[in-house]
């Protein structure tokens, strides 16, 4: 035993009534639905007239069968893209909630993790898009006073478990000193 006085104090044990407390915890699979819903409606709005655009240009200096290969071959690649990807993304994606922070880890290529302490929390929302109300799932953002959006933003979450969490982290959430 050493003689000296315990500076930090005891740590105290989870909430009771968290069912998130330490547990990793994954989105749910519709987000994939989502995800997939998004990407392949920016292939049409944006990636169509892009592939457009690039076999019109390259017709200008190339024959035209190579400008239209080309062009067919960035679109099979958003398209591709945009079926592929979020399964990926849904895997690579996890977040925990532990004793003193939320965990929130993402990216498929290059990961990051994120940690927001309890302390540091000033309010918790749920957002729902026309998407997501359609599959029955919410995006939970965690705020803090270091910014103006959202410190830690869970996507993809049932919305009966997005209020659950929600209310969970809103109650072990610190005094913000204001």
């Amino acid at each position: 035993m050493s003689d000296t006085p315990d500076l930090l104090p005891p740590a105290e044990p989870p909430a009771p009534d968290s069912t998130f407390a330490g547990e990793e915890r994954s989105l749910d699979p519709r987000v994939i639905t989502h995800w997939r819903l998004q990407r392949l409606l920016n292939v049409a709005i944006v990636g169509l007239p892009m592939a457009i655009g690039i076999g019109v240009g390259l017709s200008q200096i190339a024959p035209i069968w190579l400008a239209a290969a080309a062009s067919t071959a960035f679109l099979l690649l958003r398209l591709g893209l945009a079926v592929l990807w979020p399964t990926l993304a849904w895997r690579a994606f996890r977040f925990r909630v532990r004793e003193h922070d939320l965990l929130v880890q993402s990216g498929v290529l290059f990961r990051r993790w994120s940690s927001v302490p309890h302390t540091r929390i000033q309010h918790v929302d749920t957002r729902q898009g026309p998407i997501e109300r359609w599959l029955g799932l919410s995006s939970l953002a965690v705020y803090t006073a270091a910014g103006m959006s959202a410190d830690g933003i869970i996507p993809g979450l049932a919305e009966d478990e997005a209020a659950r969490l929600r209310d969970a982290l809103s109650r072990r959430g610190g005094d913000d000193g204001v």
